[in-house]
């Protein structure tokens, strides 16, 4: 791809990979950073016959883990290939079909006005000979087998029986088993049995394979060879051939985990897969009005040239490939923001990945830990000719789905990354874009034995917004007109859909959260029984995932109320903001917007800690005015919008501090501009602290009632009452030695503090600074009347049709006392029964709980769940509370992608999985040889039975035999 040629998209993906029965799994099993890594099964080779821990020990591998693909169901009859040719026809060819079937499912070719299949081609890699082959030449060796046979004395007759037992094993040759035995046929069979009239071929650099395959396809499509190319890699080469080869270099990791870019990385492990990708040019893909996943940018590639040894890596090699990659793409290295790396664990290897991804991004400006490393291989092992693709498939769904994927398996990063624009990324995090960086660009290498190297780079879409496709939350409803036959319903797997309508008011409706189908089967269970035992309960919940009420909640108002400084915490939200492209959007835009030394987004979800000194600083980064009230306004706004989608509605709000902002714009007082403009105002007004002024003040809660605190405040005049928030809490704040001597005090009479952890003394004259700069912000918006009733904070102030007193409300607030506790026994009484809190963590449900303790009449709610919760599952939680109270919310799950259909069953289902399949009747023959009967005797040297009788000898083959369903 020349710079200034036209982009390439990628419209369709397929895959099979370990634990992983299509992209959709592959790509849950990413995000939720599950290890793919098992123990060799029986059906590929006996860990008894071939494993020695010792790595010098002969012919043994000291490695018997790896990455497997899990077993598919196939129907030859699907292909045209006949069942007994299955057995000579390497399984890779098989099980690339149902993946070339996948990807071109995904891309939506069969049956539409613009696919052709006669323009249509197919170029994957892979690497050498079919795995089957060892089985083809194991049969050729029965020659030797004879000559040591006769050798230890046995007979002709012995011989000939002992390699008939062996050779059972194996299947015979035969017509089909050259095809079925060449690398080629991959791509082939793909093009015969899908009418493929493009280019077909494979293509063979080693662990690059698949990269270089994707490149020659793009090559394809902007010749105009072809209009739609399939391309990707294939590799199922887990035999024992494969380990001795991996061990003997040797390469393994000994722990038996792959470790990339860690500290105590000792190797690699080896991974079955398969991958694909349907690629069309970006300007027929946007006529031809398909889904586009992600746009290809650049292939750059290089060789190593004349160096030490033909497998060891080379910098210079590399830092050539991303050199020219980058040449092309037409954009600098510091634009990117995730490289998917080749990454394998070897400890040599990924040093010198990353010191030449180094020195590129660091010439094109990358600052320190801008840009997430990682490396697939981490979950599901090396999959060779596959690992290209591999990553490529990863960093698309990633800019897809606006996601930084987690790298498993990383406890300490080793050296090389110190000072560096790079952070290994070991958690699932949202991927929020910042003012230097306004597209989503991630960059995927791969390298081969024989010094060839290859870096991908790839951008995002501009398209619509997209469900998500992995594993989330989901709410699933039923409801009826009596309990008894809602359970019935339960019982017979009727309903239990995301709802398109209103639940009618006086029906039973129970509601169910849960993240797989497993949890969802269990919870129905609970549900069902509890019901049973009371088919009169008015309401009932279990384990925070089952809610049911007989009716609807008749009566009560509905109170929104938002969260402010103090409730943030590093990474709060992530889950929601990756699940909910609402929640995203407003921290896009909301990044985008903001001015701070540092991206927004790197400060609300910043790279992953280590140690505790690195999340003090991320926490202390975080509690910065300037950072945390435009981040704690993304995610109420984000939450919110979300729930108003679903249809929720508020009667009237309150924002605790800052979220009084919040509840201003909620109520349409402000608009989505005017709003995040004011939460970076705010926070930066109080943020830009005057020189001469050193001390910051400081804040304390008070475990005690207003009229005791008032008492203890006589001769403390550096100290101001700052929110009154419960019946037995205050909270103080002013100088901080003043505090500290307040503190003090407290502590003498038997009364309890905690100091809080904040920037500055809120509410108090420490911010008295910001008043005026933040009053020349509100200055410039018209603050309207709100379309909702909102509670201010201050006891005499009020918002409504008068602008101008509704701007000075919202300055005066800075230094005002916070009436909380107050205000919400004011709504309590003007009719609100359900308080629904916006924003981060639960410190204002709480707060509630606490002031209407008496009420039994009461539900508070919250659409987080705090410091170290599933922030999907908590919003998820909300939601079907609010159903379940009647509120008439619809498409809870429409962010979710459904699932993909299940395949229907065809005329034949052999179960394939990575080995070669083995027929039963090869199973039951070579059982029936091992056990006929025969033995053998030692033959004298005058061809006689031998004077003192031999041991009998039982020959056992070592040749692995799968069950036919392995």
């Amino acid at each position: 791809m020349a710079a200034e040629t036209q982009p390439v998209a990628v419209v369709g993906l397929g895959g099979l990979f370990p634990q992983a029965r299509n992209v959709r799994e592959f790509w849950s099993n990413i995000v939720a950073a599950r290890d793919c890594i098992e123990s060799v099964p029986e059906s590929h080779w006996r860990i008894g016959d071939h494993y020695d821990p010792d790595p010098k020990a002969p012919d043994k591998t000291y490695c018997k883990v790896g990455g497997f693909v899990p077993t598919i169901d196939f129907d030859p009859m699907e292909f045209g290939i006949p069942p007994t040719v299955l057995e000579v026809t390497d399984t890779v060819q098989l099980l690339s079909l149902t993946v070339a079937k996948q990807t071109f499912l995904d891309a939506g070719a069969f049956d539409s006005d613009w696919y052709d299949a006669s323009r249509a081609g197919v170029v994957l890699g892979t690497i050498g000979g079919a795995a089957i082959s060892e089985g083809f030449n194991a049969r050729l060796v029965t020659p030797q087998i004879r000559e040591a046979v006769l050798a230890c004395g046995l007979s002709e007759r012995d011989a000939a029986e002992i390699v008939a037992k062996y050779s059972s094993a194996f299947a015979p040759w035969e017509e089909n088993s050259f095809p079925g035995a060449l690398g080629n046929v991959i791509a082939g069979r793909i093009a015969n049995r899908f009418d493929l009239g493009g280019t077909n071929f494979v293509v063979d650099s080693a662990c690059a394979s698949s990269l270089t395959a994707v490149r020659l396809a793009v090559d394809e499509l902007l010749s105009g060879r072809a209009d739609f190319m399939l391309t990707g890699g294939a590799e199922f080469k887990n035999t024992i051939f494969n380990y001795l080869c991996f061990s003997k270099t040797p390469a393994f990791s000994r722990e038996g985990r792959v470790r990339p870019f860690d500290e105590s990385a000792d190797g690699t492990l080896s991974g079955e897969g398969i991958g694909m990708l349907a690629l069309k040019r970006l300007d027929d893909a946007e006529r031809d009005g398909n889904r586009i996943y992600a746009v290809l940018r650049a292939i750059g590639s290089s060789s190593d040239g004349r160096f030490k040894s033909i497998y060891a890596p080379r910098r210079e090699g590399q830092v050539n490939a991303l050199h020219r990659a980058y040449a092309e793409a037409g954009f600098d290295a510091d634009q990117v923001g995730l490289v998917e790396c080749h990454g394998t664990g070897t400890s040599v290897g990924d040093a010198i990945e990353v010191s030449a991804l180094r020195e590129v991004f660091e010439a094109a400006g990358s600052g320190p830990r801008a840009v997430a490393l990682g490396s697939v291989k981490s979950q599901i092992g090396h999959t060779k000719a596959a690992a290209g693709v591999a990553g490529m498939i990863k960093a698309v769904l990633a800019l897809h789905e606006r996601v930084l994927p987690p790298t498993i398996n990383v406890d300490r990063p080793h050296g090389s990354f110190d000072g560096s624009p790079f952070y290994v990324n070991t958690a699932a995090r949202p991927w929020i874009l910042d003012p230097n960086r306004t597209r989503r660009r991630a960059a995927v290498s791969a390298f081969g034995f024989g010094g060839t190297n290859f870096h991908c780079v790839l951008e995002e879409y501009d398209g619509a917004t997209v469900p998500v496709s992995h594993a989330v939350s989901a709410v699933y409803v039923w409801h009826a007109a009596t309990a008894a036959e809602l359970v019935r319903q339960l019982e017979s797997g009727v309903g239990g859909g995301d709802p398109a309508e209103a639940v009618p008011d006086d029906h039973a409706r129970l509601a169910i959260v849960a993240s797989t189908p497993d949890e969802l089967a269990a919870l129905v269970a609970k549900a069902v029984e509890r019901l049973r035992a009371d088919t009169a309960a008015v309401e009932f919940t279990v384990d925070r995932a089952i809610f049911y009420r007989g009716r609807a909640l008749r009566g009560g108002k509905v109170a929104a109320l938002f969260a402010g400084q103090g409730s943030q915490y590093p990474d709060m939200g992530a889950r929601a903001v990756m699940a909910l492209p609402p929640l995203r959007l407003e921290f896009d835009t909301a990044a985008l917007d903001f001015a701070g030394s540092e991206a927004l987004g790197a400060v609300v979800f910043p790279p992953p800690a280590f140690d505790a000194a690195q999340r003090a600083e991320q926490d202390a980064a975080l509690r910065r005015t300037e950072y945390a009230q435009p981040a704690i306004g993304a995610l109420s706004a984000g939450q919110f919008k979300y729930l108003t989608e679903l249809g929720f509605r508020a009667d009237g709000a309150m924002g605790h501090s800052f979220g009084e902002l919040t509840a201003l714009w909620a109520a349409g007082s402000l608009t989505d501009a005017e709003f995040r403009r004011l939460a970076w105002e705010r926070g930066a007004a109080m943020a830009a602290r005057p020189a001469d002024s050193a001390d910051p003040g400081a804040m304390v809660a008070v475990a005690c009632g207003i009229d005791r605190v008032r008492e203890l405040l006589a001769g403390h005049p550096d100290v101001y009452l700052c929110n009154i928030n419960a019946p037995d809490q205050v909270v103080l704040g002013g100088g901080s030695a003043a505090v500290s001597a307040f503190a003090a005090s407290c502590a003498a009479v038997g009364i309890t503090t905690r100091e809080l952890s904040v920037a500055t003394a809120f509410h108090t004259p420490y911010v008295a600074h910001a008043v005026e700069s933040f009053r020349r912000a509100v200055a410039e918006v018209e603050i309207r009347e709100p379309s909702i009733p909102v509670y201010p904070d201050m006891a005499t102030a009020q918002y409504g049709p008068d602008v101008v007193a509704n701007r000075e409300s919202l300055v005066q607030q800075l230094m005002s006392t916070v009436y909380f506790s107050a205000r919400i026994a004011q709504m309590y009484d003007h009719g609100f029964r359900v308080f629904v809190e916006f924003g981060p963590g639960t410190v204002l449900s709480g707060l509630v709980r606490k002031i209407l303790a008496d009420r039994d009449d009461v539900v508070v709610l919250s659409a987080d769940g705090g410091r170290g919760s599933d922030s999907d599952r908590a919003i998820k939680q909300l939601a079907a509370r609010l159903l379940v109270l009647g509120m008439p919310l619809t498409g809870i799950n429409r962010y979710t992608a459904p699932l993909p259909p299940e395949q229907q069953a065809g005329r034949m289902r052999i179960p394939l999985n990575g080995a070669n399949y083995i027929p039963p009747k090869r199973v039951e023959e070579h059982n029936r040889l091992l056990h006929n009967g025969y033995r053998a005797s030692v033959v004298a040297a005058n061809g006689s039975p031998a004077a003192e009788p031999a041991a009998l000898l039982n020959i056992q083959s070592t040749i692995p035999v799968p069950s036919p369903a392995a």
